[in-house]
This record gives C-alpha cells, structure tokens and sequence, in this order.
C-alpha cells in the first residue's frame, strides 16, 4: 500500500501540548489510521549549546582520538549546561568531525535534550595512532561508546548515526556489542568488503584507490607538511587507476606509507580469506553477534552500497528483535542526496525527497527514531510496518526544464523485503537477441566477443560514490576552498542514457550508444503491452566460455523507453548492474582458472531495486566484460590479482541456449 497522510481531527488540530499531541496519536491508532509524520510528539528545543572541543578519549591500547562533546546548556544562565542527565548520539569520522554540516546536526540535537558525540576516527585530522582503511573502528567505536554511556551527564543510553565510512563505524562497534549501544541509524554503509562495495564479486571497485589519494592528502602527515601537502594537490588520481596495476614506491602514495599499505592490501589481496574476513570488513559474518537494538537502516536504489543495506536488513530483520526498519529511496550516494527529487539524470518527482514527505528533513527523521528508543517517547514508530521503499514509477518520460527524463515515482510501506508476493521470473536471453521468460528450445545457440582490457566499455552511470578526484581551482579562490571541497566524480553517477558523451571518460568520437560496441552483447524484450514492476534482489545466472585462463562478466539491467520528441532515438536508463570475476566462480577463497573452450556456470548476485517498466517500454540486459573506471579492467592473464605484468585480449562467449540457459532472474510484483 501506499503512504497516506492522514489529518487530525477537527477538535485536536488546534491543540501544541503535549498531551493533546498524544491524544492525537492514541485516536489515529485507535481507527486504524497512520498518523502523519507532522503531528508525531517529538522533543521540543528547548535548550542552548555548550561544546567542549578536542576532549581526548582513550582507547584501550593508550591512542587517544579527538571527540568534540556537544551539551544541551541553560537559556536562562550563559555558559552552563543543562542539569541532569541525557542520552548521547556517537558519530565516529574520517572526514573532519568539524565541518559544518556536523556542527549544525550536533547542534540540533543538543537543542532537543541530547548530547552528540563527533569524533575523528584513529590517524585522522586531530586523532592520534595511525590510520588503515575499517580494520581499527571495531575496538575503537566500542571504547567510545561506553566512555560515553558511562559518563555523569549520560543517561546510559548511546545511540549512532551516520553516512558511508561513517555508517561501517557504526556496523564494526556494534557486531562487538557494546552494553551501552542503544539505538541506530546506519545510512548506506556496507557488509561484505570483498563481496560488494570494496571488491565487488572478485573485482576490485576502483573508487576506494580513488579514496585512498584523498585520504592521503588529508592525512595528519600532510596537514603538517605544505610539500606533502603539495603532491598530493598536483596528484590526480584517474592518471593512475589507468595505468595498473599500482606498484609499490612507485607512486604518490608511497609519500605516505601507511596510506599506501592499506591501498595496496585491499587491491592486491583478491581472494577472499582471512584478511576480508576482519570484522571492520566483513559485518556480514557477524551478524549473530551484532547488537540487539532498535536499527533502522536507510539505503538507495542507486547508491553504491544498495546490495549491502538490504542483505543487511534481511540477515537483522531474521536474527534480531531490534526492530529493524529499512528505509530504501531512488537517490544517490550521501546524506545531501536524500532531500533530492532525482538521480543522476533521472528525476523521480516531488515525492522522493525525505523532506515533506517522510520527515521535515532527513535529520528529523533521526529525531524520530531517537526519540522513541532513547527517549521513550511513544510517537508510534514502532507501529510502523517495518519497510518503506521508493517505487521508481513509468513517468511518461519527458525532458523537464533541469535536462532529465522524468520517471516519477512514489512510497509504499511493506510488512517484509524481499517481498512475499514477488515471483522471480527468470527472462532467457533468445537466440537473435530476444530476452523472454520461455526457456530456448534451441541447441547450440551463443554469442562471442572479443573482450580488450586496454578499450574496455566505460562506465555511465550506476551505483557509485567516491570514485572521484580533485578539480582545477581558480588561483584567484584557491585559498578559500578547503582541499576536501576540491573533489568532483570521474563518472556520471546514477541513473544515464547509455549513451557517451564527450564528457564520458574513456569515450572517443562519434560518442555512440555502449549497446553499439562489439564487446557489448544485448539481449530485450518485444515492448511491453503493460507495465511491469520489478521490486526485490536481482541475480544472473550465465553460462560462459573464454579463450583465457580468467577473465570478468558484467550484467546491466537496462529500461529502454520508446522515442519521444524530447528524446527522439529512445533512452536506454540503466537500473542496476554487476561484475564477476570468473575465477572465483566456485569459491571466492580458493580461485579457480578457466580451460579454454569448456563452458561454466556463473551466479551473479546484483544489486536490487524497486522500478516500474512501462507500456511500450522494454526491458534490456547488456552484457560484457569491462565497466571502467568503475571496476579494475581483468588482464585476461590468471596471474595474481594486482600484480599482472601484461594483458591479452580473450574471446568470451555468453551460452544462450536449451542445455546453457543464461538468464537474468527479475522479481515481478504484480500491480495494483
């Protein structure tokens, strides 16, 4: 069903107190009703802000990390703090806990009767030790945590927050336990590293080398050097995710070796072993022992970690008591995003942003969530079905006054994910192209190409974040803008036309569309005669051939809309996609190459989504063996992961026939 809003009735609506509020919400329970976010009981502000900065908080090997504390403070007496007790909020960073983004959120809950914690994380601008890339937050969000849970001025009650790097601080506390954790909200953060969002099926994504020049160039190191700092201003990181593999002391990052350590550990080390298995990694394979507590997990259709937010929900939502609740939108990555009505190119409409249709705003919807487990108070989030997802709609497709196509869309709220009455529906991939839910009768049907991994198909759109890398200042402003505002991505994100443009990196003239490449095998649907929704995880099951000894299968599932006079050659809208290294095919621990002309089974797991094809639309699945610089190219050789000496081209064949079915599997939910 839908989410409606509900108005109060006439005798209530004029009524501020708080015990008329909860009148109100006893009586909207009582009819059966959903109350409107606008008329939950919520903690008023009430309270000025005291800070105390740079308070040094010891962890248990004696590395102090810089936390900044936030306090309600008395109105009524300038520079005192409020009296009594209050629950605290952790926020744990790598990106400066001084921005001003977390200045004001810390500022708002102090307002509203909490304490905010802001801390950067071990090795990162004023915190001490040394940093290396999410092995260090387990040990060092629980100290933190119950430092602060055990504080005079602390109810006992911590509740966390937070976006990306900031959310795997959250998940790495937690799977530890810690007594004093109350309550979450985990924003886009991930759960499996080598399986999705780190490494991606065996490859590597590409953005956390990207990352990892930043991380550098903000380091403690270059923070105190301006010639440090100086190199990494001059450095820009697409110059070297093209020319791989990274060597060691062969690059910038070798300036700052800590840096370059923990870089070159998650590109080289493919298999997944003992080292991905580290609980700052890998969340997933602690989830019996994560906390028990109120969890709400928030996540995108088009974020980079979408598949890691819902397979976290489904592993919680079964093991815990929480509640755990999903939230999952159609925006990108980040926390601005989810105030936005499009994603990349595509506009969803008036309904996506969490702003006036869920909450005043995205931190308000954390006051909620807070409230009730930390506070107590009974504004009936708990009463709420436990999912709400964003359904990408048909919009008819025009090109509104921004340049996007419009897709509209629209929220609905749902008892479970997956959802029960999805049927997966596997469409074969047909001889001559076709893509229908009939099984190929034929024998001996398949397709080959011819796979370069110096050309391979650049990336357009899709789910990513922080594969970015800094931009030309103007000297004239130079001075003004921080290092961390210097950044801008290298690809489009989000949703695209798959279709390049000068701006595409890695395109070259004529620009053509990616399905007109010979490395790019497509296989569609006739137009549809009625819409179709797809709304759960997808997967794709390909039987495949190769010339060389190892190499990468890519699946995108594409909404191909007819043309229109705003978009006369049709838009080709990509909704998801994945990579496979083919030598992990049977284990992602003990890798496996390839015989040449001997045919294997490949199980593509892909990220999910909640999207509507409409009529005359068709649906399309591009497959290939590259999608850079999203993902590292596959030199086709089988020689260790990262440390290749050449590349060959390989043949690849996707088998598409009676006895090799390929096929991509799509939950349909029937429509309403």
């Amino acid at each position: 069903m839908r989410y409606y809003q509900y108005e109060l009735l006439p005798h209530t609506a004029n009524l501020n107190s708080y015990g008329a509020r909860m009148c109100a919400v006893e009586l909207l329970y009582r009819e059966g009703m959903r109350m409107h976010w606008s008329e939950r009981p919520e903690s008023a502000e009430e309270y000025g802000v005291l800070a105390a900065l740079e308070v040094m908080l010891p962890m248990r090997d004696g590395v102090r990390l810089a936390t900044d504390l936030y306090f309600p403070a008395r109105l009524d007496a300038l520079g005192e703090r409020a009296p009594g007790q209050f629950p605290v909020i952790m926020v744990r960073t790598p990106y400066n806990k001084r921005t001003d983004r977390q200045r004001v959120e810390a500022e708002y809950f102090a307002r509203r009767g909490y304490i905010v914690a802001i801390q950067d994380c071990r090795g990162r601008y004023r915190s001490e030790g040394t940093f290396y890339f999410l092995t260090q937050e387990p040990e060092d969000g629980y100290d933190t945590c119950e430092w602060l849970g055990t504080q005079p001025w602390s109810t006992g009650r911590v509740g966390t927050m937070g976006t990306s790097y900031l959310g795997w601080t959250q998940t790495a506390a937690a799977v530890l336990n810690p007594p004093h954790l109350a309550a979450m909200v985990v924003n886009q953060a991930g759960a499996s590293a080598w399986h999705a969002t780190v490494r991606h099926n065996g490859a590597m994504e590409l953005r956390f080398l990207a990352w990892a020049f930043m991380e550098a160039g903000t380091s403690p190191a270059a923070m105190r050097d301006p010639a440090l700092r100086d190199a990494f201003e001059r450095t820009f990181a697409i110059d070297w995710l093209s020319n791989l593999p990274l060597r060691p002391g062969l690059t910038p990052l070798a300036l700052h070796p800590s840096t370059e350590r923990w870089a070159l550990d998650v590109y080289t080390r493919g298999d997944y072993d003992a080292y991905w298995q580290h609980p700052g990694f890998d969340f997933a394979r602690y989830y019996d022992a994560h906390a028990d507590v109120p969890l709400l997990l928030c996540g995108s259709w088009y974020d980079s970690y979408t598949r890691a937010t819902l397979e976290n929900y489904v592993a919680l939502a079964e093991r815990k008591s929480g509640p755990v609740h999903l939230l999952m939108g159609g925006w990108t990555h980040g926390s601005a995003t989810v105030d936005t009505s499009f994603a990349g190119n595509v506009e969803l409409g008036p309904n996506m942003p969490v702003a006036g249709n869920l909450a005043e705003s995205f931190i308000h919807l954390h006051l909620h969530w807070f409230d009730r487990w930390l506070k107590d108070i009974d504004n009936g989030v708990d009463r709420e079905d436990p999912v709400r997802i964003f359904v990408m709609g048909d919009g008819d497709g025009h090109r509104t006054r921004e340049g996007r196509i419009y897709r509209g869309g629209y929220w609905r709220s749902e008892r479970e994910f997956p959802l029960q009455r999805a049927t997966d529906t596997p469409f074969y991939f047909q001889p001559g192209g076709g893509l229908a839910p009939n099984q190929p009768s034929v024998s001996n049907a398949a397709t080959s190409f011819r796979y370069d991994p110096a050309n391979p198909v650049p990336t357009i759109g899709g789910n990513l974040s922080s594969l970015a890398q800094q931009v030309p200042v103007p000297e004239s402003i130079l001075a003004n803008v921080p290092y961390e505002q210097r950044w801008a991505s290298i690809s489009s994100i989000g949703g695209q036309d798959q279709r390049t443009t000068p701006e595409t990196y890695g395109a070259t003239p004529p620009y053509m569309p990616l399905a007109a490449r010979d490395d790019v095998v497509v296989f569609q649907t006739e137009p549809l005669d009625a819409p179709v929704e797809v709304t759960g995880p997808l997967s794709a099951t390909l039987y495949v051939s190769s010339s060389a000894p190892d190499t990468d299968y890519t699946v995108k599932l594409v909404d191909v809309f007819p043309p229109s006079p705003d978009y006369p050659l049709g838009y080709a809208l990509n909704i998801s996609d994945a990579i496979f290294r083919a030598r992990y095919r049977n284990d992602p621990a003990r890798p496996e190459l390839m015989e040449p002309g001997n045919v294997y089974t490949i199980n593509i797991p892909m990220y999910g989504t909640s999207a509507v094809f409409g009529v005359g639309h068709r649906i399309r699945v591009d497959i290939s063996s590259s999608n850079f610089p999203r993902f590292d190219p596959n030199p086709n050789t089988g020689e260790p992961i990262g440390r290749h000496t050449h590349s060959i081209v390989a043949t690849n064949t996707v088998h598409h026939d009676a006895a090799y079915p390929s096929h991509i599997t799509l939950p349909l939910v029937p429509i309403e």
